[in-house]
């Protein structure tokens, strides 16, 4: 069903712009929604690596900022720099602690300084320049700093059921990666990529939200598909009927299937 390729011409637009777009009503809160899913997961690899008082945080692609709010009233850090592109999620939840920084990753002058702790979810999935922007993030990091990233991990597999859920969540992909340049191909091999970047003590691991009906990750996945529905239809992998009919199976007892995991990858810089 995949038929990505890290070659062609660029995409139409990018994560923000051409789907997912930040004055979209509702966007907000299906972001919040992953957050629910994902943040506890977040929270714990990142205390168990020794983030907590007196650390410095670099949190990019922060979306609506519950990461950068966490690391603060929960783990106790000094300081979060938030950043993404558009910042009015960010500055709608203000906190003392967290600053909101409105910049572009890709850009090759980004460079707000040098922190204990750098965090990215969800955001290198979405960019061409992934490789590139790793090698940035790395050079981020103070002495001895942590670099977390996390990003989608596809556990559709060949031997899957053909059913609504299945063709969808592969219209997805596609749909994303022809619009977007969206790509989960790559995301398994982080161990090796944070390695290749001069990270030491580099370890992954997978966690994997149940689909179960009215969870905020099955709404999530519904509402993502909502909105990327344009996309998705014009891969001729799906139409509307079918993606009908898998966010029905969200939602009903007999559903039975994995979501997509979150992959989180770390390594610490030398000292």
């Amino acid at each position: 069903m995949k038929r990505f390729d890290d070659g062609g011409g660029a995409p139409a637009g990018r994560y923000g712009e051409a789907v997912f777009r930040p004055e979209q009503a509702g966007e907000d809160e299906r972001i919040d929604l992953g957050a629910l899913a994902y943040d506890a997961f977040t929270l714990a690899r990142l205390t168990e690596l020794g983030v907590g008082p007196g650390w410095h945080c670099l949190d990019v692609g922060a979306g609506t900022g519950t990461v950068a709010r966490l690391l603060l009233e929960r783990a106790g850090v000094a300081e979060v720099l938030a950043v993404d592109r558009d910042v009015r999620f960010l500055r709608a939840h203000p906190v003392p602690g967290l600053t909101a920084l409105e910049a572009d990753i890709t850009d090759p002058e980004f460079m707000p300084g040098r922190f204990r702790l750098v965090h990215a979810r969800f955001v290198l999935m979405h960019l061409r320049s992934w490789r590139q922007v790793l090698d940035r993030l790395v050079s981020l990091l103070a002495p001895g700093g942590i670099l977390v990233l996390g990003d989608a991990v596809d556990l559709t597999t060949a031997a899957a059921p053909d059913t609504p859920y299945s063709r969808v969540m592969g219209a997805m992909w596609q749909g994303l990666h022809d619009t977007l340049g969206t790509d989960v191909s790559w995301v398994p091999d982080y161990p090796r990529h944070l390695r290749a970047a001069g990270l030491t003590s580099v370890a992954a691991e997978i966690q994997v939200p149940p689909l179960l009906p009215g969870s905020p990750i099955s709404r999530f996945w519904a509402d993502t598909w909502e909105r990327a529905r344009e996309a998705m239809t014009a891969t001729g992998l799906v139409d509307d009927a079918t993606i009908d009919a898998a966010i029905r199976y969200l939602d009903a007892p007999e559903c039975a299937a994995l979501s997509p995991g979150l992959l989180t990858a770390w390594g610490t810089a030398r000292a």
